[in-house]
C-alpha cells in the first residue's frame, strides 16, 4: 500500500470496496463463473480431442503437415496464457479479458462449425486414404486456420483468468473466505471433469459416427451459452482493478540490472523497498560481500532516481527489491521447469500420433459398435482420475495405519517415477506400432486388423506420466511461487507444454527432411504404413532417458520438500 492510500478520499474510497464486496461476489457470483467455465470447456476439449481425426478425415490432411498444424495450434494456445495473463493484470482486468476471450473462442468455433456445413471450405473426400490427390486449397487452409487463431486468442485469455477470476469473488484474508474458496477449486475441477468426460464420449462419438456439423454445433451453441451466462452475471461480480502485470515487472528488472551491470559491490550499498505504509525510508542500507547480477536492479546509485514522496521515477532503471524476488523466484524454478518440457512432449505427441493410430486400426468393439478415435484420449484422464483417487483413499490411508506416520511420495520421488512411465510408454507404444504396421501390410489393407484396444496400455502409460510428473509440476510451482505470484505459476506451467509443442514440431520436421533425403521418410507419408513411426516413438523414448538423467543429478537439487525430516512414502 503506498503512502497516497492514507489520505481521506482513499479511505472512502477502502469503505465502498468493503461494502461493494458485501453486496457482490461470494458464490451468488460464482455460479455464473462455474457455468461459463463449464460450457467452454465442453466446446474446447471436444474438438481438442478429436481435432486429429477432422483433419485426416474431412480435410485430407496427413503426414507431417497435420502434426504440425496440430502442434503449432496446440502450442500457441498454451503460449498466448503469457500475453493473456499481462493483458489482464495491466490493462483489462480479468472480467473483460475473459468476456473478449470467450467471444473469440465462440467466433472461432463458429467457423470450424462453417467449415464442417459447407462442403466448399473443405476439399473434396478421398475414397483411397492411401492415394488421395483431394489437398485443401489455400483459401480453404486459410479458413481454417482463421477458425483456430480465434480459438487459440481465446485460449490464451481464458486460461491464465478464469480460476483466478473465481478466486476474486471471495475476501481470503479471513477463514471464511478460505473455506469457500477450497469448495470453490473442488467444483471448479468437478465441473471441469463433467465437461470433459461429456465433451470426450457424448460429442466426441456424434462427431465422428452420426455428422460433423452436428458435433461442432454443439460446442458451438455451448459457447453462446457461455458468454450469454458470464454477461447475465455481470452485475454480481468483484471486478479487481488492473494493478500491474509481474511478467512487465521481471522485464524491468532485467532492463535495470543490466544498465547497471558495471556496478560493483561494496558497504553500505542501499536498495530500494517500494513505497512504504506510512512515509518512512523506502531504502534498506547493507554490507553486500556479493552483488547478485538481478540484485543491482535494486540498488540506488543516485538519489535523484527518487521522487519526493521516495518513489522511483523511472521503473526501467530503479525497480524495488519485491520485483527483484519474484525474477529470482521465476529463476529458480528453470531447471526443474524443464524436466517438465519434457514430459510434456511425450503427452502432446500420444494425443496426436496415438489418435492416428487407432485411425488404422480395427475399432469394433463387440458385435457393431464402432469405438470412436478420439475416445483414446479419455482413457489417459481416467487413469490419472483413478490413480489419484487410489493413491489418496486407499495408498495413503494404508501406509499410515502400518507405519502410524503420515507418509506421502515426494515431488523428486513422483517426478521420476513419472519420467520412467514415460520411457516405458514409447518403448510400448514403438512395439505396438511396429506389430500394427506389419499386420497392416501383411493384409494388404490401409486399416490394420490389431484391435484398437491394444493401445490401451500406452494411453494408460501415458496418464500415469501426467498423473505422476505433470501433477508434481504443477505443485512444485505452486509451492515455490509465494501467494501473489500463483497467477505465474500456472502460466509458467502452460508455457512447457507450450516449449514441448514447438520442439516437438522442430523435431519432426528435422527427422522428416533427414530420413527423406536417405530415401525414406519416417514420418512423411499420409499413411502411417508407409512410415516408421515406432523410430520416432524411440527416440522420444531416449529424450526421456536423458530427461530422468538430467533430472536425478542435476534438477533435482532444486526441488526442496516441506519436510525433510520424514522420509515420506
Amino acid at each position: 500500500m503506498d503512502i497516497e492510500s492514507l489520505s481521506p478520499p482513499a479511505h472512502q474510497e477502502s469503505r465502498k470496496q468493503a461494502l461493494l464486496k458485501k453486496q457482490r461476489g461470494g458464490w451468488r457470483a460464482i455460479k455464473y463463473i462455474i457455468a461459463n467455465e463449464s460450457f467452454e470447456k465442453l466446446a474446447s476439449m471436444s474438438l481438442i480431442g478429436n481435432l486429429s481425426v477432422y483433419l485426416t478425415t474431412k480435410y485430407n490432411l496427413g503426414g507431417v503437415f497435420l502434426v504440425n498444424i496440430i502442434n503449432i495450434w496446440s502450442g500457441s494456445c498454451n503460449f498466448l496464457s503469457i500475453p493473456g495473463a499481462f493483458v489482464s493484470d495491466a490493462y483489462l482486468g480479468r472480467f473483460w479479458t475473459l468476456l473478449l476471450g470467450s467471444i473469440a473462442s465462440f467466433l472461432g468455433m463458429g467457423v470450424m462449425a462453417l467449415t464442417a456445413a459447407i462442403p466448399r471450405l473443405r476439399p473434396e473426400a478421398c475414397n483411397d486414404p492411401t492415394n488421395c490427390s483431394n489437398p485443401p486449397t489455400k483459401w480453404q487452409l486459410a479458413v481454417l486456420f482463421s477458425s483456430l487463431g480465434l480459438l487459440a486468442i481465446g485460449a490464451g485469455a481464458i486460461r491464465p483468468c478464469n480460476i483466478a477470476f473465481g478466486a476474486d469473488q471471495f475476501d481470503t484474508g479471513t477463514k471464511k473466505g478460505k473455506a469457500q474458496l477450497e469448495t470453490f477449486f473442488n467444483w471448479w475441477y468437478f465441473s471441469f471433469t463433467v465437461a470433459l468426460v461429456i465433451a470426450l464420449t457424448g460429442v466426441v462419438y456424434i462427431q465422428t459416427n452420426v455428422s460433423w456439423v452436428i458435433g461442432f454445433v454443439i460446442p458451438t451453441a455451448c459457447l453462446a451459452l457461455s458468454v450469454t451466462t458470464f454477461v447475465i452475471g455481470q452485475h454480481t461480480y468483484i471486478c479487481q482493478k488492473p494493478k500491474g502485470s509481474v511478467f512487465a515487472d521481471m522485464v524491468k528488472v532485467i532492463a535495470a540490472a543490466s544498465k547497471k551491470r558495471k556496478l560493483k559491490s561494496g558497504e553500505g550499498v542501499s536498495f530500494y523497498l517500494g513505497p512504504s505504509t506510512d512515509g518512512s525510508s523506502t531504502t534498506l542500507i547493507q554490507n553486500r560481500q556479493r552483488l547478485g547480477f538481478f540484485d543491482k536492479a535494486a540498488v540506488i546509485t543516485d538519489p535523484n532516481e527518487l521522487n519526493d514522496e521516495g518513489k522511483t521515477k523511472n521503473n526501467w532503471r530503479l525497480c524495488s527489491l519485491q520485483q527483484v524476488k519474484n525474477l529470482k523466484c521465476v529463476t529458480a524454478v528453470l531447471p526443474v521447469w524443464v524436466t517438465g518440457i519434457a514430459c510434456f512432449m511425450l503427452t502432446d505427441q500420444q494425443n496426436i500420433y496415438g489418435i492416428l493410430q487407432a485411425i488404422q486400426m480395427d475399432k469394433t468393439f463387440g458385435h457393431n459398435f464402432n469405438v470412436p478415435a478420439g475416445w483414446m484420449n479419455l482413457v489417459s484422464m481416467i487413469t490419472l482420475a483413478i490413480w489419484i483417487s487410489l493413491y489418496e483413499c486407499v495408498i495413503l490411508p494404508i501406509a499410515r495405519q502400518i507405519t502410524g506416520r503420515k507418509q506421502r511420495l515426494t515431488m523428486k520421488q513422483r517426478i521420476q517415477i513419472g519420467i520412467v512411465m514415460g520411457i516405458a510408454c514409447m518403448i510400448v507404444a514403438g512395439f505396438l506400432e511396429k506389430d500394427r504396421r506389419a499386420s497392416a501390410l501383411k493384409n494388404g489393407s490401409f486399416v490394420s486388423p490389431v484391435s484398437i484396444v491394444m493401445l490401451l496400455p500406452q494411453f494408460v502409460l501415458a496418464g500415469l506420466t501426467e498423473a505422476f510428473s505433470a501433477v508434481a509440476l504443477m505443485e512444485f510451482l505452486t509451492v515455490k511461487m509465494p501467494e501473489h505470484m500463483r497467477a505465474v505459476a500456472g502460466a509458467i506451467f502452460f508455457l512447457s507444454s507450450s516449449v514441448a509443442s514447438y520442439i516437438c514440431t522442430l523435431l519432426i520436421n528435422v527427422i522428416d527432411k533427414v530420413t527423406r533425403e536417405e530415401g525414406h521418410s519416417w514420418l512423411g507419408d499420409k499413411d502411417l504404413n508407409k512410415n516408421r513411426l515406432e523410430n520416432y516413438f524411440f527416440i522420444i523414448g531416449g529424450i526421456q532417458v536423458v530427461n530422468l538423467i538430467y533430472f536425478r543429478f542435476f534438477a533435482s537439487r532444486f526441488v526442496t520438500e516441506k519436510d525433510k525430516d520424514n522420509r515420506d512414502f
